[in-house]
């Protein structure tokens, strides 16, 4: 079987787990190499590692055991699409030979501009992150809606921002990458919207990014909510663990429900004590799934 026949089965198998939540052990999620099961905890460089390069981003995680990193464009690292190849090849082995993943490129690519010309600056640029993301061994780029635009019909957008998901994840299952659509924007952040962008994108290389907002408590509240994507979750983000207002022993309890064995990403604010925030963090982490 060689590598196109491969991928074009394993996304037919995958689109029939989207179809049938239910199915179990066929798995998409972000996961560290060795595919051990249970939530695996890391962090974004937006925004606690945003000024850390490289060498530091890996020697904080595996001081405080975060197994992995999103690497969030413009930030320190310097990790970005015009990063030449030799380069990435270091960066790549450093990874591989330290306890830390990369995760995935963290992109803030966008689709819901009424500017066709933009829209399709996006989608490409999108393209170049995937490259990026191969190259390093990430297993996903995430990408975000990020509104909806005035004077344009909502359908129009959400159909709009969908069919651009579709266009890169079908060029990124070439690559081996996931593309992620992050639950992101004031009104784009409703899981109904949510769902209806992937109902359009309808490709099973085409996932989403848990994100922990607000507003997954509205419309029909978190349970509905979640079940309503769970089949296309791929990647969490997490805010941090201590604002109570966010029901976070019952979204664990979602994770666990559906076998996710993927990761769990802190996207929380930058500290002058890092080390000291991150195995906070890590504690409440085991501390909510019961670990300790």
């Amino acid at each position: 079987m060689n590598r196109r026949t491969f991928l074009a089965s394993t996304l037919a198998a995958s689109s029939t787990l989207n179809l049938n939540p239910s199915l179990k052990g066929a798995s998409l999620e972000s996961h560290p190499p060795g595919g051990d099961k249970g939530l695996h905890l890391g962090t974004v460089t937006y925004n606690l590692g945003r000024s850390w390069d490289i060498e530091t981003i890996i020697k904080n995680c595996t001081e405080t055991k975060f197994e992995g990193v999103e690497l969030r464009s413009t930030h320190a690292h310097g990790i970005e699409i015009d990063t030449p190849a030799a380069r990435r090849k270091e960066v790549r082995k450093r990874f591989e030979d330290s306890p830390v993943q990369v995760v995935q490129i963290g992109s803030a690519c966008e689709f819901h501009s009424p500017d066709q010309a933009v829209v399709r600056s996006n989608i490409e640029e999108t393209k170049a992150f995937v490259k990026l993301a191969s190259d390093l061994g990430a297993q996903g780029v995430k990408v975000r809606p990020n509104g909806l635009p005035a004077g344009v019909p909502e359908e129009k957008t959400l159909e709009q921002i969908g069919r651009s998901l579709s266009e890169c994840a079908g060029f990124a299952a070439d690559y081996d990458v996931q593309i992620r659509l992050e639950v992101h924007g004031r009104e784009t952040s409703r899981l109904p919207r949510i769902r209806k962008i992937m109902d359009h994108a309808n490709h099973p290389n085409a996932r989403i990014c848990w994100n922990s907002n607000p507003t997954d408590l509205l419309d029909a509240g978190v349970e509905k909510n979640f079940n309503s994507v769970s089949s296309h979750i791929s990647l969490v983000h997490m805010r941090d663990l201590f604002v109570e207002e966010y029901p976070w022993r019952q979204l664990f309890g979602l994770l666990k429900k559906i076998d996710y064995n993927g990761f769990c990403l802190a996207e929380i604010p930058e500290s002058t004590d890092p080390i000291r925030v991150m195995k906070y963090y890590r504690t409440l982490f085991r501390a909510y799934q019961g670990l300790l």
